[in-house]
């Protein structure tokens, strides 16, 4: 993989970026120093930047009884148990960063079962790393495990949606060899 490409395939950015996507960039960069390989990875198509550019930023930054760290937990979660280094390292580090505590971004990428959480996020963690590992075994006793342990319904459908999203990225993530930014690596130590 050339250094510059943010995966084994070679599909460059479009050329020049439309205007809308290069202040988006622009954003990125102001606010997080870099513009994040998993945006790069899309440009080469403009059209499925947006689906995921718009898909992410509902899930993660929209309207949600959960907090941005809980969905954050679900992302790490859910890619540890598919082994997707990108999103370990990205997602672990927005973890560490939201949260204020490097272990808990460590203990959540290694096995949340360890990790020093609560029994709400305990429940929601089991409910999503369940929906990765087995999807046709989630039943009713599983959301009402949800329910018991203080979600709605409309938490329920926001747990299983993040999950869901980071199963698909997790999966072209590693299917292309994407790599995270360096910068990750040393984020909210």
């Amino acid at each position: 993989m050339a250094k510059d490409m943010p995966t084994a395939l070679d599909l460059p950015m479009v050329d020049p970026l439309p205007e809308a996507t290069q202040k988006y960039f622009d954003v990125c960069q102001d606010k997080l120093g870099m513009v994040p390989n998993v945006l790069r990875a899309y440009a080469f198509d403009i059209d499925k930047l947006n689906a995921f550019t718009g898909m992410y930023n509902d899930l993660m930054l929209g309207d949600s009884a959960l907090s941005k760290l809980e969905r954050e937990m679900i992302a790490v979660a859910v890619s540890s148990v598919n082994k997707c280094y990108y999103c370990l390292v990205a997602h672990g580090a927005a973890v560490r960063e939201l949260s204020g505590d490097p272990q808990l971004g460590e203990a959540l990428v290694m096995n949340y079962r360890v990790a020093k959480i609560t029994e709400k996020q305990r429940a929601m963690l089991d409910f999503a790393v369940k929906l990765t590992e087995a999807s046709a075994k989630v039943e009713e006793a599983d959301r009402q495990a949800l329910r018991d342990a203080g979600f709605t319904d409309r938490d329920i459908f926001d747990i299983a949606s993040v999950a869901g999203f980071f199963n698909m990225t997790n999966r072209v993530a590693s299917a292309t060899d994407m790599r995270p930014n360096d910068d990750y690596h040393a984020q909210a130590r």
